[in-house]
């Protein structure tokens, strides 16, 4: 059937042709968009207007004949008339215009009399030929793994899709001028590094020729980030695209948009503070109230949020005591009586991360701070004091999902030396998410970094908060996706 559609179209572009009508033109001038002239008719009606867009909606009569145009904002209904139009020109629109079609036109504005705001086309061009139809017939896209691998048809077809590209744009515009009011300093680091670091994941390697050497995308910007904060820039913040290699869900995409902040003489309750205060202005600017429901949940942004403990927060949602979870034989026994699955070994740190993710997070509405880690799962974060075993950390949970990390950068270039090779050591045992040694940023460190505080906020994560959606694909224009 779709290829008798194509066929059938094709030979529509040759009769095009053959009168004349070349079927893919060039610039058409737009006076109105169709917005426009939908929110201003009193003022433009029966003036002359010009717009284009794609046909969405077509019903051939006799002598007069309707169609819908789609210029990516809004769709306007406009009217072909013979009388208007003459003999011929009107048989090429009744013969030989198709649904997806793209179509400039120029006419007076007026409503119909069922109130419809419409134009009288006394001009058309053909802008582009559609040769295969579209999806059916503008009711929306809604085979998921078509929408996701033809990303342009789910824009055609659902209004939602654009939606969310747009909400997007808007908030990542806001974040910048959110910080660049606050003094922080947009940078770009490299994406190409020599040593995969800045978090615990595991990288994709590449072969760079000239250099003979292995080159990783980067999991995370920080580790060059920290180098301009030891190079005097004591607000900075990059956003780009970081890459992990590892599975696809509802909330992973092995490619994704990250924010990362630092700012020098500041630390972890700095941070929180930032954090909250940015989160708030992101939810007041796209809703207009702090207070706004998500997902069928009642959630308020004002500042400031609650703050728990991560021992707190195992207490009261998991039962369990941190400490208690490093006794092997409790800790197994935990594991399997609540079904919790540990891919890597089930070490103190595994677990702990694991019932965080499948136990404590998924109860948390939010918005809240978890706060103070276990050093073993945080090589980059600096001590709390009187605590050598927990560092000074913290991560925004919103409706069960982490929204972002940060925490008080460790500066003492001899600690981090003595991390990274306890990392080595994890890595050696098989530990394929450990950190590598970074001898570079070792030494920079050595010529001495404020005391810093660092943050970094997925902003898939965050757009699919906001827009209240379920899964992190939706947020992304092109998800990453298994061949077919």
């Amino acid at each position: 059937m779709e290829e008798e559609i194509y066929q059938e179209r094709v030979e529509k572009l040759k009769k095009l042709r053959q009168l004349g009508i070349e079927p893919f033109n060039g610039p058409f001038l737009i006076s109105h968009p169709a917005s426009l002239i939908l929110e201003n008719f009193e003022t433009l009606q029966d003036q002359s207007v010009s717009l284009a867009g794609r046909v969405v909606a077509l019903r051939v009569h006799g002598k007069a004949s309707f169609a819908h145009l789609d210029d990516g904002e809004a769709r306007i209904q406009v009217y072909f008339r013979l009388d208007n139009l003459g003999e011929e020109a009107y048989s090429v629109i009744t013969k030989l215009l198709d649904l997806g079609d793209i179509l400039g036109v120029k006419g007076t504005v007026f409503k119909t009399k069922t109130g419809e705001i419409t134009i009288a086309v006394k001009e058309y061009k053909f802008l582009s030929k559609a040769l295969r139809n579209l999806p059916e017939k503008w009711h929306g896209l809604r085979d998921v793994e078509l929408r996701y691998r033809q990303r342009y048809l789910d824009f055609i077809a659902n209004k939602r899709s654009r939606e969310l590209v747009k909400l997007r744009a808007k908030v990542v515009s806001l974040i910048r001028r959110f910080l660049e009011d606050r003094g922080f300093l947009e940078v770009e680091t490299p994406i190409l590094h020599p040593i995969p670091g800045g978090a615990l994941a595991r990288p994709f390697v590449t072969f760079h020729n000239a250099l003979g050497i292995n080159l990783y995308l980067r999991i995370a910007p920080e580790l060059y980030l920290k180098r301009l904060v030891v190079g005097g820039f004591n607000k900075v913040f990059e956003l780009g695209r970081c890459f992990r290699n590892e599975g696809i869900s509802t909330t992973h995409n092995p490619e994704f948009t990250m924010l990362e902040v630092y700012q020098a003489y500041a630390d972890y309750r700095d941070m929180m503070n930032l954090t909250e205060d940015l989160i708030s202005f992101l939810v007041k600017e796209v809703f207009g109230s702090y207070q706004v429901s998500l997902k069928g949940e009642e959630l308020d942004f004002t500042p400031p949020w609650k703050r728990i403990s991560l021992t707190e927060a195992f207490q009261d949602y998991a039962g369990v005591e941190i400490e208690a979870l490093k006794d092997e034989k409790f800790r197994l026994d935990y594991i399997r009586e609540y079904g919790i699955k540990v891919d890597k070994s089930p070490t103190w740190a595994n677990v702990i991360d694991e019932i965080l993710k499948k136990r404590v997070e998924p109860q948390i509405k939010g918005p809240i701070f978890l706060c103070d880690y276990p050093k073993v799962l945080s090589p980059l974060a600096r001590n709390k004091p009187g605590a050598p075993d927990w560092v000074e950390r913290f991560q925004p949970i919103i409706l069960g999902l982490e929204m972002g990390n940060a925490y008080s950068e460790l500066a003492d270039p001899l600690e981090q030396r003595a991390r990274f090779l306890e990392q080595v050591e994890e890595k050696r045992k098989g530990e394929e998410e450990a950190h590598p040694m970074d001898e570079d940023f070792v030494e920079a460190l050595e010529y001495g970094m404020p005391p810093t505080s660092g943050l970094g906020i997925g902003i898939d994560r965050l757009i699919m908060l906001l827009g209240g959606e379920d899964s992190l694909r939706e947020t992304i224009t092109f998800p990453t996706l298994r061949p077919k």
